[in-house]
C-alpha cells in the first residue's frame, strides 16, 4: 500500500512573519496548492491524514482530508527538526500495518527521510527534490518502502 509523503505548500517567508513560526499561515499559492493536492489524493484510497503540528502542514492537508471525510492527525514525528529516527519508525510503522497515508512534512524532513529509506534498501527515484507542495509516493511491499517514486507537484505516476 503507498504511503503519500507531501511537502507543505507554499507560507510566504519566514523573515517577513512576525508572529512564532510555528504558526506561520499557508499564503494564497499554498491554498490553491492544498486543493490541487487534494484532488491528487481524493481518489487513491487514503485512509489516514497526518500532518506535523505546524499550521502550514497542517492547513496544506485539510482540503485533502475534507475532501476524505477524515481529520488531520498531528504527528510529531512529521515536525519540523524532529529525529530522523522517529520519521522511519512512523513510515515503517504504517508500511508494516498496510496503511494508506498522506503524511505532510517539511523540507529539513523529507529528504532526510528519503535517504534512510534508501539506506534501508528502498530504490529512490534519481530525478526527485523536494519543493513546497511537492508529492512522493512510497511504495510498499511486505510491510517495508521498496521505492520512492517523486510524482512533483503534477500528476501521479501509474505502475
Amino acid at each position: 500500500m503507498p504511503i503519500y509523503l507531501v511537502r507543505h505548500a507554499h507560507a510566504g517567508s519566514r523573515d517577513a512573519w512576525v508572529a512564532p513560526d510555528a504558526d506561520r499561515h499557508l499564503s494564497d499559492q499554498g491554498w490553491g496548492r492544498a486543493h490541487e493536492i487534494a484532488d491528487t489524493l481524493a481518489s487513491v484510497g487514503i485512509t489516514e491524514v497526518r500532518s506535523s503540528p505546524l499550521v502550514r502542514c497542517v492547513e496544506t492537508m485539510e482540503p485533502l482530508a475534507a475532501a476524505l471525510g477524515i481529520e488531520v492527525g498531528d504527528d510529531e514525528a512529521l515536525r519540523e527538526g524532529a529525529t530522523l529516527a522517529a520519521g522511519v519508525v512512523l513510515v515503517e510503522r504504517l508500511a508494516a500495518d498496510g496503511t494508506i497515508a498522506a503524511l505532510c512534512s517539511h523540507g529539513d524532513i523529507i529528504p532526510d527521510l528519503l535517504a534512510a529509506l534508501a539506506r534501508r534498501g528502498a530504490r529512490l527515484d534519481p530525478g526527485g527534490a523536494c519543493p513546497k507542495g511537492s508529492i512522493w509516493i512510497l511504495r510498499t511491499h511486505d510491510g517495508s518502502v521498496t521505492e520512492a517514486v517523486y510524482a512533483g507537484k503534477g500528476g501521479l505516476p501509474i505502475g
